[in-house]
């Protein structure tokens, strides 16, 4: 009875000291009042279940490398290039936005890149798979999800050859996201020899919990020259000829061929420190083009890069003049990204949001929802896509930058999720894509204030719901 005792007693010590500890750290780390407020309340209600939760899904923040950007670095006076930048010229047209990104994100503007758009795995895959088999030195590929279906395994069977050749191979893949397919992927890759490492996997000894922080960039690089980056992942699924009209998942990949693949592949190389240890890697070696866009990187996540590419966004659109077009799978924007469109709205910018009508996760579907009508409200035009689901990722400004990769519009990516985006200067592929942008439109069903108005009580009060909890879809 008294070692009974004693256990009660340590228990409810342990419980009175780590619910006030889980409480005081969120208090000291979180950004938002509401969402700080949440965990601490959590903590101190449930002293035992809070504190583990917290540690699970709260704590959001790692360090990863110990290179530190301070804006005194990166701001200077004046509209033109950054001293880091290429000596390419750069045209007023692009200044405002330059400068922003130069202070954001300290990495510089390269010129002299080969950009092509690719749709839908029909016209990715081939291309990535070309590009793995005509490799001459380094294949570098991240992921979140791999699948082990046809089109996966034609990529573990080209990256094993590869490796055969006496390539420099390396594989990284998302912890959680390797379980999106049986057998796993990574198991196959190392079975085959390819050197793969898996992005911070949850487990028990030493404690790895965290289900959020997962590496959601998309990343394949050749020889440093040649890389591809977007939204897609590997797998059949977005092989749209595959599937029946209206099935599958629509896409778009990019194939750059230039000195902003070196910036992508020290992206890779550097995820690939964090998670193996191994710091080593090939020197800079990608060419430009004597004609070509001007790209650079953005990288965003909950280490160092935290909150740059909602900064860099925001910067976009307060410099629009004439026409936003962003097409998203998951649109949950935070609060200063709804005012800056609404701004750019009520500047007389005409603003268009592209989202599915048919959507994989219907609860983030339905948290959009509850605030499209404030959107609408100030002149903000939001466009349903008819099925099938559409997973692109594109942001367009005035017909001149265009920006691509790997995140959505929601606190997963922007606050959560390790993620990849490339800038691109250059008026050919943003008047394209612009292009298609407005044909997606006259293919779309247009949201109105009147639908969101009349939605029925039971539909308002779930999409209420959902969004409260929209922190953390």
């Amino acid at each position: 009875m008294e070692a009974t005792a004693w256990i009660v007693a340590a228990g409810s010590l342990v419980a009175a000291v780590i619910g006030p500890i889980a409480a005081g750290h969120a208090l000291l780390t979180k950004r938002e009042p509401q969402v700080a407020a949440a965990w601490i309340a959590v903590s101190l209600m449930f002293p035992v279940a809070g504190p583990v939760l917290y540690y699970i899904f709260g704590i959001n923040r790692v360090r990863t490398r110990a290179r530190k950007l301070f804006a005194e670095e990166h701001i200077h006076n004046g509209t033109g290039p950054h001293p880091s930048e290429s000596p390419a010229e750069i045209a007023p047209e692009y200044a405002e936005q330059v400068r922003i990104s130069n202070a954001v994100t300290g990495r510089p503007l390269e010129a002299g890149n080969h950009v092509t758009p690719l749709v839908d795995g029909d016209e990715a895959f081939p291309a990535m798979v070309h590009a793995i088999e005509s490799a001459e030195d380094t294949v570098y590929l991240a992921t979140y999800i791999f699948e082990s279906n046809r089109s996966g395994r034609q990529f573990i069977d080209a990256l094993a050859a590869a490796r055969c050749r006496g390539l420099d191979v390396r594989v990284l893949i998302d912890g959680v996201g390797e379980f999106y397919s049986w057998p796993l992927a990574g198991r196959l890759l190392r079975a085959a020899g390819v050197p793969t490492a898996r992005f911070l996997p949850p487990h028990l000894i030493p404690p790895q919990l965290s289900i959020n922080l997962r590496n959601h960039r998309k990343i394949l690089v050749v020889d440093g020259q040649i890389a591809f980056t977007g939204g897609m992942n590997l797998g059949d699924r977005h092989l749209r000829s595959r599937h029946p009209e209206g099935e599958g998942v629509a896409d778009m990949h990019f194939r750059f061929d230039g000195p902003v693949a070196g910036q992508i592949e020290a992206v890779f190389l550097e995820d690939w420190a964090f998670t193996t240890g191994d710091h080593s890697g090939p020197a800079p070696r990608a060419k430009p083009h004597e004609t070509g866009a001007m790209c650079r990187t953005i990288t965003d996540g909950p280490n160092e890069d935290l909150d740059c590419l909602a900064m860099v966004l925001v910067g976009a659109i307060s410099a629009a003049r004439r026409e936003i077009q962003i097409v998203t799978p998951y649109f949950l924007p935070s609060r200063p990204l709804i005012s800056a469109l609404q701004s750019a709205a009520l500047r007389g910018v005409q603003v268009d949001i592209l989202l599915p009508e048919k959507n994989n996760l219907p609860f983030v579907h339905w948290a959009s929802r509850h605030m499209l009508g404030e959107l609408l409200r100030w002149g903000v035009r939001v466009h349903y896509q008819p099925p099938p689901f559409v997973h692109t990722k594109l942001f367009v400004v005035d017909e001149r930058y265009v920006q691509v990769g790997s995140a959505n519009l929601d606190p997963r990516s922007l606050r959560l999720n390790f993620e990849l985006a490339v800038e691109v200067y250059d008026r050919e592929l943003a008047g394209d894509l612009a292009r298609q942008c407005r044909k997606r439109i006259t293919l779309s069903r247009p949201v109105t204030p009147r639908e969101m108005r009349d939605r029925p009580g039971w539909q308002r009060v779930r999409d209420a719901l959902f969004w409260l909890a929209s922190p953390y879809l």
